[in-house]
């Protein structure tokens, strides 16, 4: 063996190191979890898509992700609050998990699931 000293690496700053892109299918998967999250269950499944704009020169994340999840509702309800509750949950943990700014969450409610409509097997709900 050599009894030469081995150099420590140098430290290279982060903007130099480059950064990590976070794909779009991956946000919008957290996104859709924590709808699923912020809602009752036995409901479909919540489906989010997203855009996301990476900021250069940051390092992993960054970036912006404008959000639209559809969900299905129980009604009667408060359907504002529900909405309320998604769009805070989502902004939440897109900001934790994928580090960016969510400006923008649309949420689409695309069925509404009546109480009564659940309770009849068949027919017409009156």
């Amino acid at each position: 063996m050599s009894s030469e000293a081995v150099a420590a690496p140098a430290v290279i700053p982060a903007a130099e190191r480059g950064a990590t892109r976070i794909a779009d299918r991956v946000v919008a998967k957290i996104a859709s979890q924590a709808a699923r999250e912020a809602l009752p269950t036995g409901l479909a499944t919540p489906h989010a898509t997203v855009s996301v704009r990476q900021h250069s020169g940051r390092g992993a994340g960054g970036g912006e992700a404008r959000v639209r999840v559809t969900v299905e509702l129980r009604y009667p309800s408060d359907i504002g609050a529900q909405c309320g509750a998604v769009r805070r949950r989502v902004t939440e943990r897109v900001g934790t998990l994928a580090g960016m700014e969510v400006p923008e969450v649309a949420v689409d409610v695309e069925r509404l699931h009546s109480a009564l409509s659940q309770r009849a097997d068949q027919g017409r709900v009156r």
